[in-house]
């Protein structure tokens, strides 16, 4: 007795595999997608009760550093609890990469005062 999908289709199996290479080889020879280029850092400083700048705009996925010049210790606090640094000691720093376009308005628990902005496009 004779097999009904062998009589139909004595190849079948041959035609399915060679279109399963043919699909991955077609993968493998595709062109890489573009990345977006890596950000740099972008610093902030902290100096004379001030951040400076006091508005940054920045790409997202840009990381920042703050580093506090003052002889005071600062904090880096964001207004809406979205981060929040320890207490910065002269030359300590505080890193956040922004993952989210939006504006993050922060200032300095300690001398609320002291604010600032990060505008992520």
């Amino acid at each position: 007795m004779h097999d009904p999908d062998t009589t139909r289709w004595p190849y079948g199996t041959a035609v399915i595999a060679a279109l399963a290479l043919a699909a991955l080889a077609s993968v493998h020879t595709a062109p890489a997608p573009a990345h977006a280029a890596p950000t740099k850092p972008v610093s902030i400083t902290i100096t004379e009760f001030t951040f400076t700048p006091t508005v940054l705009t920045v790409p997202v996925g840009t990381t920042v550093t703050w580093t506090n010049r003052d002889e005071e210790p600062h904090t880096v606090t964001s207004t809406t609890g979205g981060f929040a640094s320890a207490g910065l000691a002269n030359e300590e720093t505080f890193v956040r990469k922004f993952t989210r376009a939006g504006t993050y308005t922060y200032f300095c628990a300690l001398h609320p005062h002291m604010r600032a902005t990060v505008v992520v496009k």
